[in-house]
């Protein structure tokens, strides 16, 4: 296992040292491509944009996609570096130690050990809108990936399985009134005091419990930013704007959790979506999922908020969420993850590829 820490440790670093903030993927896509340009496959491999799939191996069992996403978020980071147990820079947790992981299984397992027909996929701009994430013109372009029979999203986990994920819905609410001079308010129509009502509904929501496979998963709306008019301070606002997010458990399908956001708005304000992401089952009993549980991951729970595995699921095919970066790091200033999860989470995904013989 030691010369795979150092691969482990040595691929994670050189990831985090090149940067890809969402639309600049570009470099990093031709490292990887590059890189994985050795296997003994590479010729069937397919680049969609800044996304590549990669074959690892063919002819035998299961068919299993190993996904991560590229892009990092933009936050502060410092210059990657190694630090004690630590590896220090942007994407460490999210989700570059899970791309280690995949590029690390590809050149380090004997692929006769491989007990399934493995395809890894590196793409694009995952953390953005949902129209423009790149796993979806790969989803739809690439002729083998519609058809796996499991898809693993690497996503930072630290270590645990996370089954389903929860549906999102962002849209611009629009409150809208009737402007005035502030020292003769009456003689026009605050847009902000028409939002009061809806506002203290909103704060008095609780979420909703929906329990599936026995995971419980919660349904919330929240709102998450607020602007007026921009008319001046002594100008009463004839518009008031809300960014209101509705996070929708797998229970719902994306036309209710629509359906049931503009109920809760009525006829108070204008409602304009302007992101809708579906929620994803869990697929607690399918067989390639338990054959993972075995494998020895630290816990199984629902996963409260938004991946790719509801891509997947709108495919029809089963997707988890798996990775070995930590949660807690994901989106942070000066981002960092357990090189020690980063190795388990190797040990794991490799028992479970070698046990589906």
């Amino acid at each position: 296992m030691t010369d795979v820490v150092r691969l482990l440790d040595a691929t994670l670093l050189d990831l985090c040292a090149t940067p890809s903030p969402i639309g600049e993927e570009r470099a990093l896509c031709d490292s990887v491509q590059a890189r994985l340009a050795k296997l003994p496959l590479a010729a069937s491999i397919r680049r969609y944009g800044d996304s590549i799939v990669v074959p690892v191996t063919r002819g035998r069992g299961s068919r299993v996609a190993l996904v991560g996403h590229l892009d990092t978020v933009r936050t502060e980071n410092s210059p990657a570096r190694i630090a004690g147990d630590r590896c220090f820079g942007a994407g460490a947790s999210d989700m570059k130690s899970g791309l280690a992981v995949m590029i690390a299984l590809a050149e380090a397992v004997p692929h006769e050990d491989i007990g399934c027909e493995l395809t890894l996929v590196f793409y694009a701009r995952e953390e953005g809108p949902f129209a423009e994430n790149e796993l979806g013109p790969v989803l739809e372009r690439d002729p083998d990936l519609g058809l796996v029979d499991l898809a693993v999203c690497m996503e930072p986990s630290d270590n645990k399985l996370h089954l389903g994920c929860v549906g999102s819905i962002h849209a611009t609410v629009t409150f809208e009134g009737r402007t005035a001079h502030s020292a003769r308010p009456w003689e026009g129509d605050n847009a902000i005091t028409r939002a009061a009502d809806f506002l203290a509904e909103m704060r008095s929501l609780r979420p909703t419990e929906s329990v599936l496979e026995g995971l419980t998963y919660r349904s919330m709306t929240t709102v998450t930013q607020a602007r007026d008019g921009g008319r001046g301070r002594n100008v009463v606002p004839d518009c008031f704007v809300l960014n209101v997010n509705h996070r929708f458990a797998p229970d719902l399908t994306l036309e209710q959790a629509r359906a049931g956001l503009l109920a809760l708005v009525a006829d108070r304000a204008r409602v304009e979506f302007t992101d809708l992401s579906p929620a994803a089952r869990p697929s607690a009993n399918h067989p390639l999922v338990r054959a993972l549980v075995a494998a020895g991951v630290r816990a199984v729970e629902p996963k409260q908020a938004w991946t790719d595995v509801a891509r997947f699921a709108a495919f029809g095919v089963a997707a988890v969420n798996f990775g070995p970066g930590e949660n807690a790091q994901a989106h942070q200033k000066d981002e960092s993850t357990s090189l020690a999860l980063v190795h388990e989470g190797y040990e794991i995904v490799a028992r479970w590829l070698s046990s589906l013989k």
